[in-house]
């Protein structure tokens, strides 16, 4: 076992950020209820070891999607944003309904480039959180997608959780998505792709084979993960991308267990 991933076991303030394709369906796009409570059981679980858990969730228009019984994400942007809206009240139901059968309490903040940009809404970011943390509670965040045109056009909410990471001075960034980490090629097309289990350097080999889209409800890709993890090592924060879609990866991932893509600085 690495250093890096050893000093997993003994991370106290933690980041992880879910993507839409681990909380849907990939057939019909409509949220994954099983995946979604398996996954917030593990967090309540790590919550109750004593672990201060920052939730940054992405879904929102997909959720939105599902509840108007659309086939796919529109193009338009009013209507991503108005989707947005309606898929957002949908997540926070749902994450309430779960945590709270855990005998947690969830509290939404919806953050913009401005929220994360201005070194004074920052800091009012970063009091907020803190409070949430004194009273035990989770913080669920998300861009708010209804006003922040940007990121409906690029999905950049990796970017987003480590912008967070930094914020709290967390000492890990935990990314769940679709695929089991960072490959030397594209593993659905390249049969001789190998996962690459640590990465201590962001060059321009890593930010090449790092292109490629997402799944067709996600907007976020291999390439703002590695722009992710450019921000969290540069501030001395570990950042790890695992497979959410195997139920107790995140455990796994937080034992130490080689899995996944973990990229740190040395």
């Amino acid at each position: 076992m690495s250093v890096a991933r050893e000093k997993l076991k003994n991370a106290k303030r933690i980041v992880i950020k879910v993507g839409t394709s681990t909380l849907t369906h990939g057939n019909s796009g409509k949220l994954n209820l099983y995946r979604i409570e398996h996954l917030i059981r593990e967090i309540a679980d790590l919550h109750n070891a004593g672990k201060e858990i920052i939730f940054v969730t992405s879904g929102a228009i997909a959720a939105g999607v599902g509840k108007m019984g659309l086939s796919k994400k529109p193009d338009d942007i009013p209507q991503k944003q108005a989707l947005a809206a309606i898929g957002q009240g949908v997540l926070m139901h749902i994450y309430e309904k779960f945590f709270a059968e855990y005998g947690l309490t969830i509290g939404q903040i919806l953050l913009t480039k401005i929220s994360t940009d201005d070194e004074h809404a920052r800091e009012n970011a970063k009091n907020a959180l803190t409070a949430l943390f004194k009273m035990g509670v989770i913080p669920v965040i998300n861009e708010n997608d209804v006003v922040a045109i940007d990121e409906i056009k690029i999905g950049d909410n990796d970017n987003l959780s480590a912008i967070v990471a930094t914020l709290i001075d967390a000492e890990v960034l935990i990314i769940l998505t679709d695929i089991d980490g960072l490959y030397s090629g594209n593993p659905k097309t390249d049969s001789t792709a190998k996962l690459i289990h640590e990465v201590t350097e962001i060059n321009s080999d890593i930010e090449e084979i790092a292109g490629g889209a997402g799944t067709k409800l996600g907007t976020g890709g291999m390439l703002t993960k590695i722009q992710a993890a450019k921000i969290t090592t540069e501030n001395k924060i570990a950042m790890l991308i695992i497979n959410g879609k195997e139920i107790g990866n995140l455990r796994r991932a937080l034992s130490g267990e080689e899995i996944g893509t973990i990229f740190y600085s040395c």
